[in-house]
């Protein structure tokens, strides 16, 4: 009986299915009765660019009464053109079919180190919460398959398409723009930072399709001021508003400057690893993973792209197949994972009243996350370090005794 469920599960064609299914169903309830706020926000935003109206600031709060801000820049109104410009009725089931084909496509198009069994692990692992961003039209899986398929296209030496995909993204929503770090760990950097310059600028002046040149600059400072208006608007799902210590977003600053330069740290004392596919698959999982851990603005099903992340690192740890107390304390943090922050949070699996005790009383969902990302951390920056060390302060007391 278990042969043929496993059989059943490890079959891209059957979960896609499924999958299709579950998401089509949840836009169809959400659609018919009219709750794709989301939707309409990215909807209206772009019909707006396209009048010749910025939709920002207090422009946009007359113009879309009632929809939450629009924080995504103005390559995002570009892209999204073709599904605000398709019948009504139809382009928010495009617009989620689209997502959650591309988010499947990236998992299972991941280099073949990583094997097929471990591909639908990943899949199923991060599918419920894909499955919620989706009930509420977000943008969260596009910026998760796009830090999939960059990597993978590094690792197939097209670093071009790489960098035109982690731009598009940070042009979007920002935190892409944080994977150009990788591009330390592969071959000829000078002429990625040519590729990057290209884009940059390639990118900047898209909007300029139908905003005039001399305004770009003063589009995109509106973009920048509604994003940094927008982190004060809520309590959001981040380290800085973690129990008990309560919001913290006054030293926030501070603290995401201080990881990210420990970051970068410690991937350089790291570069002999670089050669290493395990460690160029660990280091875009932990950069997922801090990007939402210490974000400004993070939901709870903002945690796709986190827990996408995880899932490259955890994959790629070459003792998961060996039996050791190590590999145990990753397997209880994995199934840990899966329940507080992809099974706590649905309605359906788990009472709301639960949810919201351990969320919001507990902060339990963002004290695991942020020991499972020092984790990730520690075994992949420190943990082989750490015993060189003492192999070479024992080596040097052996040959120079007191």
């Amino acid at each position: 009986m278990k042969q043929p469920i496993f059989k059943f599960f490890t079959s891209p064609r059957n979960l896609y299915i499924i999958g299709f299914i579950i998401i089509v169903g949840l836009s169809f309830s959400e659609v018919f009765r009219g709750r794709q706020n989301t939707f309409r926000i990215f909807y209206e935003s772009t019909r707006l660019f396209w009048d010749g109206i910025v939709p920002y600031g207090d422009t946009w709060k007359l113009m879309a009464s009632g929809l939450d801000n629009f924080i995504y820049g103005p390559v995002f109104n570009v892209f999204f053109t073709p599904f605000a410009f398709l019948p009504e009725w139809l382009s928010p089931y495009v617009w989620n079919i689209f997502n959650y084909t591309l988010y499947f496509l990236a998992i299972f198009t991941l280099p073949n180190k990583y094997t097929l069994e471990e591909k639908c692990k990943t899949f199923l692992f991060t599918f419920l919460i894909l499955a919620t961003t989706q009930l509420a039209f977000q943008y969260n899986p596009t910026i998760a398959y796009l830090f999939v398929f960059a990597f993978s296209l590094l690792e197939r030496n097209k670093p071009f398409w790489a960098i035109m995909l982690i731009l598009f993204s940070g042009f979007t929503k920002i935190y892409g723009i944080f994977q150009l770090g990788l591009l330390v760990c592969y071959p000829k950097f000078w002429r990625n930072i040519l590729y990057v310059a290209i884009g940059c600028v390639f990118f900047f002046f898209l909007p300029a399709i139908n905003v005039k040149i001399g305004n770009i600059f003063s589009y995109y400072q509106n973009w920048v001021d509604m994003l940094v208006n927008h982190q004060d608007t809520r309590t959001w799902d981040t380290f800085f508003y973690i129990q008990p210590w309560g919001n913290i977003t006054s030293i926030r600053m501070y603290i995401q400057i201080g990881t990210l330069l420990a970051l970068v740290s410690l991937l350089f004392v790291n570069h002999k690893k670089f050669k290493s596919f395990e460690f160029r698959a660990q280091v875009p999982g932990i950069l997922m993973g801090w990007l939402i851990l210490f974000s400004n603005v993070a939901e709870k099903h903002t945690y796709v792209i986190a827990l996408l992340g995880y899932m490259l690192w955890y994959w790629s740890m070459p003792y998961l197949n060996s039996s050791s107390t190590t590999k145990l304390l990753d397997k209880i943090l994995f199934y840990a994972a899966f329940f507080i922050m992809v099974i706590v949070p649905i309605d359906i699996l788990c009472p709301p009243f639960i949810m919201r005790f351990l969320f919001y009383k507990l902060s339990l969902n963002l004290w695991l996350f942020t020991f499972i990302w020092f984790r990730m951390c520690f075994v992949t920056f420190i943990k082989d370090f750490l015993p060189y060390q003492r192999r070479v302060v024992l080596t040097l007391t052996m040959r120079h005794p007191k």
